[in-house]
């Protein structure tokens, strides 16, 4: 790789790294602001309109945020897609990792775990990720798009999203997380090749080229108008339905899986990596997932190193398995075989213990 191409690698990858830190920082700005209009008996929706409008904090985090999305933008024109994209988990570590210190919200051992495990799993993903990128230009990103593979891959994300939208989302959206989050992925597939195209036409356009002239370039901007707006559309329909816990590392998966086969059908990336690159990529990709899981699914349990010794040597006296085991006698066996007695199948159920008959209907672990 020679000089420039390395530069360039590095440019996005500390853009891409700053939008994260932007992003989570924003997340605790404006809840920070939320929550001084709670404690003046203001509400998001409340009387007047929305309160939160008048709060410097939220608009902080507004902006902040802002800078971060910019800071995404551009990290698309630098770096390839199957690094930006995955190194957007940063962004939840972030907030997390803020959220302990600013929001005096306990991150618990699951969390802290999450939080390394992302840390480990991005790491890899810098080290493996492919640090040669083929589009240069808007021609060549042209030339891209006229490619078979992707124009199949394209028709089949519309033809599915559309039926995603019209037959499947009236009847099962409210009942099955999955729905919206499918329609907000596949969407979100074809928006950042249109961000990874206008970041490549944005950089032509500092360096003299007159890419306004491009009809390419003003295709790739609706296109991307568009597909933001249904996926935000969508994706707070999801978070207005189901828990914010089950949707974020559910939508984080999907979205960045779609994102990466996009990036490997359209650009081909994954053709200049070696076997224990692509290797070391998928097992950061899937190292990021597992923190994500633990930082989002468990952040409600109250679990923490102090605790360990407690679950260890504390048994529950009222567990089935630590009842003696006790012979079942042949005359109990007897009545409670026999059906027609249910005098005597009340004896046999009295012979067990209470935990057990309420474990026989099953239980649900939380």
């Amino acid at each position: 790789m020679d000089a420039a191409n390395r530069s360039d690698f590095y440019i996005g990858l500390a853009l891409a790294v700053s939008s994260t830190i932007f992003i989570g920082g924003s997340f605790i700005l404006k809840k920070k602001g939320l929550l001084r209009l709670a404690k003046k008996g203001s509400t998001r929706a409340g009387q007047g309109g929305y309160t939160y409008l008048k709060e410097w904090l939220w608009w902080a985090g507004l902006i902040l945020m802002g800078i971060g999305e910019a800071a995404n933008f551009a990290a698309y024109a630098f770096a390839p897609a199957t690094l930006v994209t995955p190194l957007g988990a940063l962004s939840v570590l972030v907030s997390a990792v803020l959220s302990s210190y600013f929001l005096s919200e306990r991150l618990n051992i699951h969390g802290k775990i999450g939080c390394l495990l992302c840390i480990f799993g991005s790491t890899v993903m810098v080290l493996h990720a492919p640090q040669e990128e083929e589009v240069a230009s808007l021609t060549a990103m042209a030339e891209k798009l006229k490619d078979p593979g992707f124009i199949a891959f394209a028709v089949c994300i519309v033809v599915s999203s559309l039926a995603l939208i019209f037959f499947v989302a009236p009847h099962y959206g409210q009942k099955n997380v999955l729905v919206y989050i499918l329609i907000c992925s596949v969407i979100g597939s074809l928006s950042v090749s249109c961000v990874k195209g206008l970041g490549i036409g944005i950089k032509e356009l500092f360096a003299g080229t007159a890419v306004l002239k491009e009809p390419l370039f003003w295709a790739l901007l609706i296109c991307l108008v568009i597909c933001i707006s249904i996926q935000i559309s969508y994706l707070n329909k999801a978070l207005d339905i189901f828990n914010t816990s089950l949707v974020t590392p559910i939508y984080y998966v999907f979205f960045t899986t779609s994102v990466m086969a996009c990036s490997a059908i359209l650009f081909k990336e994954w053709l200049q990596m070696s076997a224990d690159g692509a290797a070391g990529t998928v097992s950061g990709f899937l190292t990021i997932i597992v923190g994500i899981f633990l930082l989002h699914v468990f952040k409600d349990i109250n679990f923490s190193l102090d605790s360990i010794p407690l679950y260890l040597h504390h048994v529950p006296q009222d567990r089935m398995w630590n009842q003696p085991y006790i012979a079942l006698p042949t005359n109990e066996r007897t009545t409670m075989i026999d059906e027609s007695n249910p005098t005597k199948k009340r004896n046999a159920k009295s012979f067990f213990p209470e935990s057990s008959d309420k474990r026989s209907n099953g239980t649900c672990i939380t």
